[in-house]
């Protein structure tokens, strides 16, 4: 192989490696916390203007993600794949339910979370929650959330993390929820947590 061959090799698996190890570190921040630090008590409300506290999560296990309606891509595109999740998982299906939390309560009011969820590929029994940016702040803490408000053109986006916390039907976390795998998969994954 020639040096200059050489030296581009070199700067692939430079950059193969800076990237794996950027994804290292955002993933032990996001899994940093104990199992018994994610999650506690809130006070927001849902898509339909109705007060929610963190009872919610009781009865059912829960798929927990943070974004914002305004979000281009993973938000949309995860809320897809939970849809498709939910269908896969059949029967078990009403054992399980979505629930999205904005990072973004300026722009996403109730009513902006009832269209958003409407969308046919979503789950269709998905939960949307927005408050107070003081209640965001709290349920973000809880649960270990990042996220920033990012100046753009006139507007603004948000940086959040994009974990999503399965937790058991008594509010507890259980494990973050891998949409990698196929839909197939990842609803295997939630039925083995149900049966324990």
């Amino acid at each position: 192989m020639t040096r200059r061959g050489l030296t581009v090799l070199a700067l692939i698996v430079a950059v193969i490696l800076g990237g794996g190890l950027v994804t290292w570190r955002l993933t032990r921040s996001q899994a940093a916390p104990a199992a018994s630090d994610i999650g506690g008590p809130f006070h927001l409300v849902d898509q339909s203007g109705r007060p929610v506290d963190e009872h919610l999560l009781e009865g059912k296990w829960s798929a927990v993600f943070f974004g914002y309606t305004f979000c281009p891509d993973v938000c949309p595109t995860t809320l897809a794949r939970l849809g498709a999740v939910t269908a896969a998982l059949g029967p078990r299906a009403d054992r399980f339910q979505v629930v999205f939390v904005t990072v973004d309560p300026e722009r996403d009011t109730p009513a902006a979370l009832a269209a958003y969820l409407a969308s046919p590929t979503f789950p269709k029994a998905a939960r949307g929650l927005t408050g107070s940016p003081e209640q965001i702040a709290a349920v973000a803490k809880a649960y270990h959330v990042y996220y920033q408000k990012v100046p753009q053109a006139g507007s603004y986006t948000m940086d959040h993390s994009a974990v999503i916390y399965l937790m058991d039907a008594k509010g507890r976390f259980a494990s973050p929820l891998d949409l990698s795998v196929t839909p197939t998969e990842a609803a295997r994954a939630i039925e083995k947590a149900m049966t324990g």
